[in-house]
């Protein structure tokens, strides 16, 4: 059979952070190759605060698209859907099965849905909302966003300075949000995907989301966000802006202490989640599956595979 004639078919793996995405990959056993669609993750300074994979899950599965981003560096959906769907690519001419595991339903969104086509924006427009943002940051652009565009507002970060901007530019010099925008978009990469949504208890997930935090820091949290702070000391580089690294940022520059930082780093972790949660059960041709149930997760794999 010639596989190149084939339309590209992937299993797409999302949920909240901390519901065991990576794990449920690595159940569906041999031949899958892991691809990684995680905003966060791709940054190479920030392995254990941006839980990527262990050492243990990457010898059970190729896994691609972790920690290569500097710190420096920003990401965006439209770069991160081309290297998705590249690697993805890659794994199915191998005769694997491209598994995109990640919490970034906007960078999933656009893979399989493509870019919005959004006329170019006034350099006045531009100016004046990074200005706005210098001055009162990110969570002030967000709490409107919560008004003008709630869908949106999901999948964001209050501390996320570029897509914040992002999206209140856009409303400034077009009128319309970045969610009607989205809904104008081509795809760019064909795929036949199946959406597998992992969710949990928000109540259960708290405490073993805290227990996640302290076993990070246990394992090396601090000295690697110490690392990187010698060599990034900007607070507006783009991998510092994640739950977690911002945290510890200002733990380092002495605005916060551990502890604050600490029960902070909770408690924004909390609330992504719960982001994560609804946009998983408002989206469309999402199967949910419980936190855990992998065998039905495999299952239903084995009959999309099959159908």
């Amino acid at each position: 059979m010639d596989r190149a004639k084939e339309p590209l078919r992937a299993v797409c793996i999302l949920g909240p952070t901390g519901t065991g995405k990576t794990r449920a990959a690595l159940s569906l056993g041999r031949g899958v190759e892991v691809v990684n669609f995680d905003s966060r993750q791709v940054y190479e300074d920030f392995p254990i605060i941006t839980a990527q994979p262990s050492a243990d899950e990457r010898a059970q599965a190729p896994h691609h698209l972790y920690g290569f981003l500097p710190t420096t560096e920003a990401m965006n959906a439209a770069r991160m859907a081309d290297l998705a769907a590249e690697a993805a690519q890659a794994a199915a001419a191998r005769g694997n099965l491209p598994v995109l595991v990640g919490g970034t339903g906007l960078y999933l969104r656009v893979l399989l849905q493509g870019i919005a086509p959004i006329p170019e924006i006034p350099g006045e427009v531009r100016s004046a909302v990074l200005a706005r943002l210098e001055r009162e940051g990110p969570q002030r652009m967000h709490a409107e966003l919560l008004d003008i565009d709630p869908d949106y507002a999901e999948v964001i970060h209050p501390n996320d300075s570029q897509r914040n901007a992002r999206a209140q530019e856009v409303w400034l010099a077009t009128g319309r949000n970045m969610s009607w925008w989205h809904a104008q978009a081509v795809p760019a990469h064909p795929v036949e995907a199946l959406r597998i949504g992992i969710v949990a208890d928000l109540e259960e997930l708290t405490p073993r989301l805290a227990a996640r935090i302290d076993e990070m820091i246990e394992h090396g949290a601090l000295e690697e966000a110490r690392r990187t702070y010698q060599k990034c000391s900007d607070p507006s580089a783009p991998g510092w802006s994640g739950i977690g690294c911002a945290e510890l940022l200002a733990w380092l520059r002495g605005e916060t202490s551990l502890a604050e930082a600490r029960d902070l780093w909770l408690r924004n972790t909390r609330a992504y989640a719960k982001r994560q949660m609804t946009w998983c059960r408002k989206e469309r041709n999402l199967s949910l599956f419980d936190a855990g149930d992998f065998k039905g997760i495999a299952a239903e794999v084995e009959r999309w595979l099959n159908s």
